[in-house]
């Protein structure tokens, strides 16, 4: 007759499975550690890679004559905008740049003509190129946090615009618009359209002037010329100006109006309110009563508003800044 099993001989039975499993497991993580240590000797002997242990421990390594550097920052993949047929739209030099605030940057490049670039491009309301659009990992960099205000969303992708940390523009994909209430001479099928935003204080606006309108007179109807106000804020009677130089215009006197307000610079830019505004119109045989009046009510304040905040979507904080055809030039060129 077979005797029963006794709990001291169940108890044994498991003390001896675990001792099993404990062996087990050391020789397991023993072979890890040889393994680790073999791996780790071969790179030193090679001189090729590095192990857990330095990766863990040092921001900065060297093998085979290279520094390898451990950054925070994630990853970022970044998406140019280019045209290829356009040489002030390589982004090189503003790589080179992006590189400096996260050196952690994987850019890759595609031309405009692309069906992903217009979809950007639309999405972003994109005017200028080159373009920088970024990956979501851009938000855990330092560089994100510290220049937030530079970058726009849209569906999970981020417009960094260059332009308004000083980028030269390449190229721009619209051109400012021609309405029907701008200062325009010219006509419409003109085959060379210039725009130029000006301020009437600024001095090398007043240097530019006389030079494009001596030029523009020479070429006759060939040319359209439009002139829009970009009063700058440091310049105190820019803005009075500007809204005097629209109520000229109402009256078919801008041309007449403007020379005569740049040829006056330094006299009505030493003054503070209108006055001075209202006696150049009476002189020049202006309606003088109509013209107080507009001036007065700024009339035309909300087309001033209207030139400022197109200047503003085009980047544009410096005067003269002028658009002939596609062309821009920026500053007071010959």
């Amino acid at each position: 007759m077979e005797t029963p099993q006794t709990g001291n001989t169940v108890q044994t039975s498991r003390d001896t499975e675990k001792v099993k499993n404990l062996l087990a497991l050391s020789v397991l993580l023993a072979g890890l550690f040889i393994g680790s240590l073999f791996v780790d000797f071969v790179q030193l002997v090679t001189g090729e890679g590095f192990s857990q242990f330095a990766t863990r421990n040092h921001n900065v390594l060297e093998t085979s004559g290279k520094t390898w550097v451990g950054y925070g920052d994630p990853l970022v993949k970044l998406q140019v905008i280019t045209d290829k047929q356009c040489a002030g739209c390589d982004p090189s030099e503003a790589l080179v740049w992006l590189r400096r605030v996260i050196p952690t940057l994987e850019a890759t490049t595609v031309d405009v003509s692309a069906g992903p670039s217009k979809t950007l491009i639309d999405h972003f309301g994109i005017t200028t190129l080159p373009a920088f659009i970024f990956a979501p990992e851009v938000l855990h960099t330092n560089f994100y946090s510290q220049a937030a205000s530079l970058f726009t969303e849209a569906e999970g992708r981020y417009f960094f615009d260059m332009t308004k940390i000083g980028l030269p523009v390449g190229k721009y994909l619209t051109l400012p618009k021609v309405e029907d209430s701008e200062v325009v001479f010219g006509p419409k099928d003109a085959k060379v359209t210039v725009i130029e935003f000006s301020d009437f204080e600024c001095q090398y606006c007043k240097t530019f002037q006389k030079d494009l309108m001596e030029t523009l007179r020479s070429y006759g109807d060939q040319v359209r010329f439009v002139f829009k106000n970009l009063p700058l804020s440091f310049h105190a009677q820019a803005e009075n100006a500007a809204l005097a130089g629209l109520c000229a215009q109402e009256q078919g006197k801008f041309s007449l109006y403007s020379d005569y307000l740049f040829a006056k610079q330094d006299e009505w830019s030493k003054t503070t309110g209108t006055q001075k505004f209202k006696d150049y119109a009476w002189w020049l045989r202006i309606d003088g009563r109509t013209f107080s009046k507009c001036l007065d009510q700024k009339k035309y304040a909300g087309k001033l508003a209207q030139d400022k905040e197109e200047a503003q979507r085009f980047s544009l904080s410096a005067t003269p800044g002028t658009f002939i055809n596609g062309t821009f030039l920026n500053g007071a060129v010959t």
